[in-house]
């Protein structure tokens, strides 16, 4: 099954796999019984494949590359000044409980003769968000890939999220956020560059 749809230019292509679908959905019909439910009621039969579907749009991510999607859209430039893409929706799911974590990421860069369309940093966060993660272990994969990738002068990512591990179960501290940062370069060298960054993210627009 092949679904397409236009989005800023490119078509986007949501192509399963009938034989994982397959797969994964004789597994959540396995699930839905060992839970005490009827799989076979009305508004459980398309179910197990629906999950199926949505567990493979969800980790999508696997099959992106990050690194491929910077390079798409590289320029040579002598801007040396921080390109701040703040406020980028994210939504992963945790690895240790399969439930949602969502918030915002703010991601900048200090260009050192190369500066990236400004849509790629969003999708780039995408890439490694959906996949199974820890988030501190996806603010360091954002910030690795854009050092590596466009080798700048320095790179800041700042994650804000909420874990529904936390919220739906466990501690159920339903206001808590969590916030992982990691830095290279001028922002990890520099307080008044990272000051500024901190400043800028901390901002809102009138």
């Amino acid at each position: 099954m092949i679904d397409e749809e236009e989005i800023d230019g490119y078509t986007k292509v949501d192509a399963y796999n009938p034989e994982k679908i397959e797969s994964l959905a004789s597994k959540y019909k396995l699930i839905i019984e060992d839970i005490g439910e009827d799989p076979h009621r009305e508004g459980l039969l398309k179910t197990p494949e629906r999950v199926a579907k949505a567990m493979l749009y969800l980790t999508h991510g696997y099959d992106l590359d990050p690194a491929g999607i910077l390079k798409s859209a590289m320029f040579a430039e002598k801007y040396q000044q921080m390109v701040l893409i703040k406020d980028i929706e994210i939504y992963s799911l945790c690895e240790h409980h399969l439930l949602p974590f969502f918030g915002k990421a703010h991601v900048a860069y200090i260009p050192n003769g190369r500066i990236v369309g400004l849509s790629k940093i969003p999708r780039v966060v995408d890439a490694f968000a959906r996949r199974l993660q820890v988030q501190e272990r996806l603010t360091t994969d954002i910030l690795n890939c854009i050092q590596e990738t466009l080798n700048p002068l320095g790179v800041a990512v700042v994650i804000e999220a909420k874990h529904l591990c936390m919220l739906m179960r466990g501690i159920q501290k339903q206001n808590s956020v969590a916030t992982t940062s990691a830095f290279t370069g001028e922002f990890l060298t520099n307080d008044m560059t990272r000051s500024e960054f901190i400043k800028l993210i901390s901002a809102k627009l009138s």
